[in-house]
């Protein structure tokens, strides 16, 4: 039998924020094994309404991850139903992506992509839920493999549609060569994002200067290595 679709519209938009946020609330405070009977209640509604929405407690974490892990990377998540989308998704339409896409030049593109990594330092660190989920990952990976499954859902290509489209955008209008985007994403995000959250996850103090210098010195890596054939 075909899995029952998600209810859309207004109404059923703020139920899904709503579950969706008393989830992520529930996980970080009681760990993966908490109840969706209290996840329910946590969020007003009924538990028949959290699994219309979500269909399991493996697809409702994959949800939470999706909002706490691209917030920081693509700008926020929408407010409502917009073009078909629900509300806790990612928009991938933050204005760091926007400059990329419209960089006229190598110079411009440089410039652009440092930025963009600025930016994302800066949420990255900041971001308290993204460190606690990750912790909660590797706490309870033992009790419960969905975790991992759900953790690995989210390839960064798959994850982060707008930084890949962006990617392909830029190698589109001859700025970049991209002959494989799963792996630019990756090695994009190696360089001017993971390196942050190694610091914040273990608690180590990243300067500014040292922060500043990953970023500079990783744009410079990765537009070498995708910098168009002259």
């Amino acid at each position: 039998m075909d899995a029952k679709p998600a209810p859309t519209g207004p109404r059923a938009a703020r139920k899904r924020q709503a579950i969706v946020r008393a989830a992520r609330d529930l996980f970080l405070r009681e760990g993966f094994g908490v109840g969706m009977d209290a996840i329910a209640a946590e969020a007003g509604v009924s538990k028949v309404t959290v699994y219309n929405h979500f269909g399991s407690k493996e697809a409702l974490f994959t949800a939470v991850v999706a909002g706490v892990i691209d917030e920081p990377l693509t700008g926020g998540e929408q407010n409502g139903e917009q073009n078909g989308e629900q509300v806790g998704q990612p928009t991938g339409k933050a204005s760091d992506l926007g400059r990329l896409v419209e960089a006229e030049g190598p110079e411009q593109l440089k410039a652009a992509l440092t930025e963009t990594g600025r930016a994302w330092g800066r949420a990255v660190r900041a971001d308290a839920e993204g460190r606690a989920l990750r912790t909660l990952v590797a706490s309870e990976l033992h009790r419960f493999p969905e975790l991992g499954r759900a953790w690995r859902a989210h390839g960064p290509a798959g994850h982060h549609p707008a930084v890949a489209e962006a990617l392909r955008a830029l190698a589109d209008r001859g700025l970049l060569d991209v002959p494989d985007t799963e792996v630019a994403v990756l090695q994009l995000y190696s360089l001017l994002v993971f390196p942050q959250m190694v610091f914040e996850q273990h608690g180590a103090e990243l300067t500014e200067d040292l922060a500043e210098r990953l970023v500079v010195d990783g744009v410079e890596m990765f537009l070498r290595r995708y910098a168009p054939a002259s």
